[in-house]
């Protein structure tokens, strides 16, 4: 059987390796949805069904063929997940009919991954021996193949398919005298170990490494560790947590903005909102930068803060109304950020022509703080008199390109009820960019000033 695929990058550093993925273009989207409709989608066997993805295959372009297939192997596909039984039988067409499409080993894996969620394990079984004897005894590529297998099945959250792939791997290493594969294996199974919350058999895994030291070199990476924080932290298990970011900063590793997010998203996802105030003030006495997702992290975490954002109309104008609207925790937590102006510098550009706020990958908490912080900010440096005043004003929040419904942005709707809430702002919805908001830069100083 032919296999196919478009070439993928090595992840080196075993993070999780995503296909590229983009929006659902209309014809996948028509296509998918012909598909759930008919009665012929109930059965991937059915020869209507194969008709129906062998004709879509010859007449849609390689990005369209690409990306629905993509969408198929998608643990958090939305449109019609229940068609996840027609990705096998899509490859199959693929690799058989399709002439720009090369063999690769990620793609397969995640194919497999997916045979796997749906037990169908004999077949998961003969596409997993048709690629180790395509790889043949090509250590580096066969322990890369197990790793992806690792990665995609952990995905799905299918312990056998974890399981299965890392006895693999094993078998390899134990044959293998690569150092390459050795440390590649490791960090991949121990990552794939705690995605499925086996954080216990990760950490074993992780002292075994520190046993064969003396021999191979190997030492566990900051990598290994913040997936080891971040699977105790799923679990709740923070004192774990604490002892496990000790022993990575004792190592060497010092505490960064990525391993510090998962905490707060873990602290989070268990209500331990003063913990999360400790956290915060961890990280500034560290030297710590703030990023976007610190804040969506936190402000997420915040239940009447949530709550207020369901109604926009009732969102707070201003950082000390917001504050007092708060509970004693959640408005600590809006201090501490707000404190901190790394994340609204991060976002904001003053020129002279233009001073742009850029909202993007900002969730509803995030983008009601920050736009109140840039209020506050411009004001205050309109009063110093140190900063000019910019032709323009820009907001830029997105058209919703990437939101759930297509076509709506949340921020931008919250971000509407607010501007409409504050007496006269003169921001309005710029003509040639619906996803933006604009007004004159002197306009808006005279309204701060009003």
């Amino acid at each position: 059987m032919a296999s196919f695929l478009v070439p993928t990058a090595l992840n080196s550093r075993c993070y999780r390796v995503e296909p590229v993925r983009g929006a659902l273009s209309k014809q996948s989207q028509r296509f998918l949805t012909s598909l759930a409709t008919t009665s012929a989608a109930n059965s991937s066997s059915s020869a209507a069904t194969h008709r129906s993805l062998r004709k879509f295959v010859k007449s849609s372009s390689k990005h369209v063929v690409l990306s629905t297939l993509s969408h198929l192997l998608s643990p958090t596909a939305t449109l019609h997940p229940q068609l996840s039984s027609l990705a096998f039988p899509l490859y199959l067409i693929i690799s058989e009919e399709a002439s720009w499409f090369s063999w690769n080993a990620k793609l397969l894996a995640d194919v497999i991954a997916v045979m796997y969620k749906q037990e169908r394990f004999i077949e998961a079984e003969s596409l997993i021996l048709e690629a180790v004897k395509k790889l043949g005894g090509q250590d580096r590529d066969l322990c890369n193949f197990y790793c992806y297998l690792i990665n995609s099945n952990s995905k799905h959250q299918s312990k056998k398919g974890v399981v299965d792939s890392i006895a693999r791997l094993r078998q390899l290493m134990r044959h293998s005298s690569s150092v390459y594969v050795q440390k590649r294996a490791y960090e991949s199974m121990i990552s794939g170990l705690c995605e499925i919350g086996l954080a216990r058999e990760a950490e074993d895994m992780m002292e075994e490494t520190r046993s064969i030291t003396t021999t191979t070199g190997l030492k566990p990476s900051g990598f290994e560790f913040r997936c080891l924080v971040y699977a105790y932290g799923r679990l709740g298990l923070f004192e774990d947590v604490r002892r496990n970011v000790n022993l990575m900063e004792s190592e060497g590793f010092e505490l960064d903005t990525v391993c510090s997010n998962m905490v707060l998203s873990s602290l989070g996802a268990h209500n331990h909102l003063s913990e999360m105030v400790s956290w915060l003030q961890r990280m500034k006495k560290s030297e710590v930068s703030f990023s976007i997702r610190t804040y969506n992290s936190v402000l997420n975490s915040c239940p009447t803060l949530m709550l207020m954002l369901q109604d926009p109309k009732s969102v707070p104008l201003s950082i000390e109304e917001l504050m007092s609207s708060l509970g004693e925790n959640e408005a600590s937590l809006v201090k501490e950020l707000v404190a901190s102006s790394s994340v609204l510098d991060g976002v904001m550009e003053w020129n002279s022509s233009e001073l742009k706020l850029d909202l993007h990958g900002m969730h509803l908490g995030s983008a009601c703080l920050v736009f109140l912080q840039w209020i506050n900010e411009v004001r205050l440096r309109f009063l110093a008199g140190d900063q000019m005043v910019p032709a323009e004003m820009t907001v830029v929040c997105g058209s919703g390109k990437h939101s759930t419904t297509r076509g709506e942005s949340p921020v931008k709707k919250l971000l509407k009820e607010m501007i409409l809430g504050m007496n006269n702002c003169p921001l309005k919805i710029d003509r040639g960019n619906v996803g933006c908001f604009v007004c004159k830069g002197k306009v808006f100083r005279d309204w701060l000033f009003y």
